[in-house]
């Protein structure tokens, strides 16, 4: 057989964290109980923000697309590494690994993407309060949230075309626990200079873009905040908005340090791990960031659970 078909017909090993047998028990128990928390939690901000009135508003409107997100996000990536966590087997299918490469690419991207969008909502909301509800109409919120998907579906079918086209000469180790980007441009045969160059200049626009506007929003915010004569007023615009920016520093310190890094300045356990952080912690922290500094959503769960128990 061509050995360079190998990968093609059985698809390829994700090493992960198998030179640590020890480790990987540990693991698969920790990131079992990450990812019922984040399915429980998200879960349950869609449901409480759908169910009350109260949060038919297009924060709370963009915060369920937040938690819809990482409810797929994370479902895309962890049962296949619970498998290989638990077993002896480490292997995942080629087709396994396209559909996981394209779509943790996709759904990355659009994290970046509508955390961006969201600080525009509360940017409108501080600076333009009298406006806000004409700005922020439904026919706007739904433009932005199909424009932020479809530009990260056309991002990933740029980038992970371009490395899946890359020849693998029967190579099939991959240093991982997912079939991510990175990964699998390292296994090419020849000189990758050309998609590395391609995967920065991307990066760039789809990370760096959406964070220096979330910058301006937020440079904006600050201004309108201190101008604000009634303290009630500051603390409930700081309330509302330190929300969003502890998850922008979490996800954007991650995905910075990751991606947009010289390729030899970080071991490769040292990648794995902040994978696994950006990939199994940061969608279980954002319900919780939400919930514990959001009175409304609280109440909201509050009343959700008393339904239920009634």
């Amino acid at each position: 057989m061509d050995q360079s078909n190998y990968t093609s017909l059985h698809g390829f090993i994700l090493l992960g964290f198998s030179d640590h047998p020890k480790l990987e028990v540990v693991l698969s128990g920790v990131v079992t109980i990450f990812y019922l928390i984040t399915l429980v939690g998200n879960t349950a901000i869609i449901l409480a923000s759908l169910l009350d009135s109260r949060l038919h508003t297009p924060m709370y409107f963009f915060l369920r697309n937040l938690s819809l997100l990482d409810l797929c996000f994370t479902t895309s990536i962890i049962p296949q590494m619970m498998v290989n966590l638990w077993g002896p087997d480490k292997t995942i299918s080629y087709v396994g690994c396209v559909i996981q490469l394209y779509v943790y690419m996709w759904l990355g991207s659009i994290e970046c993407l509508l955390l961006a969008v969201m600080s525009y909502d509360r940017f409108t909301a501080i600076c333009k309060p009298l406006h806000y509800l004409i700005i922020m109409n439904p026919h706007l919120c739904l433009k932005m949230i199909l424009m932020v998907w479809s530009i990260s579906l056309a991002n990933s079918v740029v980038l992970c075309t371009l490395t899946l086209n890359l020849p693998r000469c029967g190579n099939k180790l991959l240093d991982h626990f997912l079939c991510e980007l990175p990964a699998m441009v390292k296994i090419a045969c020849i000189d990758t200079t050309t998609v590395e160059m391609s995967v920065f200049a991307l990066g760039i626009v789809i990370v760096l873009t959406p964070l220096s506007l979330i910058l301006i929003s937020y440079g904006y915010i600050a201004k309108a905040v201190l101008r604000m004569k009634s303290k009630a007023g500051q603390r409930k615009a700081i309330n509302t908005c330190g929300s969003h920016l502890t998850v922008v520093s979490i996800f954007y310190g991650t995905i910075i340090y990751m991606y947009l890094q010289p390729g030899n300045s970080a071991s490769k356990d040292q990648g794995k791990f902040l994978t696994l952080f950006y990939t199994i912690v940061t969608p279980s922290l954002n319900p919780l960031i939400y919930t514990l500094r959001n009175k409304d959503m609280k109440d909201a769960l509050k009343k959700m659970v008393r339904n239920q128990l009634i």
